[in-house]
């Protein structure tokens, strides 16, 4: 499980951009506080490579999903403490908001770190309030 500011990393499906090649289908590791996405360490080896054939074929847009065998999607997803789908952010963005509750509990003597869980908090908070409004506006 990898954290970044105060939030654990969720693992997702995206897009990343790299030397002007822009590869799909990639397994990522995003922040949802700060929005921050890196490769997965279990496919970095493939992307890389994806980037690279790409640019020897001057080829701009590419998909990583099909050099990616079971094995490593089932390390991936086990690997993440949460894999988002379209259908369970709300459920994603609830164990963050639990989890960062949990670690405003232990961390009461330390202040400086107290103040950035309850930024963290205020932000997961919001974007959980959309979700929840896109939804009903939605129905």
């Amino acid at each position: 499980m990898i954290y970044c500011c105060g939030a654990s990393m969720i693992g997702k499906i995206g897009t990343i951009v790299r030397k002007q090649v822009s590869v799909h289908q990639v397994p990522v590791l995003y922040c949802p506080v700060c929005q921050k996405r890196h490769v997965h360490p279990a496919v970095k080896e493939q992307f890389e490579l994806v980037v690279e054939y790409a640019i020897e074929d001057r080829v701009k847009e590419t998909t990583l999903y099909d050099r990616i065998d079971h094995k490593m999607l089932k390390k991936w997803k086990e690997y993440s403490f949460s894999f988002e789908e379209d259908d369970n952010q709300e459920s994603i963005l609830r164990e963050q908001i639990d989890l960062a509750l949990d670690l405003l509990r232990i961390c009461k003597p330390d202040y400086d770190w107290a103040d950035l869980l309850k930024i963290r908090l205020k932000v997961l908070s919001e974007k959980l309030r959309n979700l929840e409004i896109s939804k009903e506006n939605s129905c």
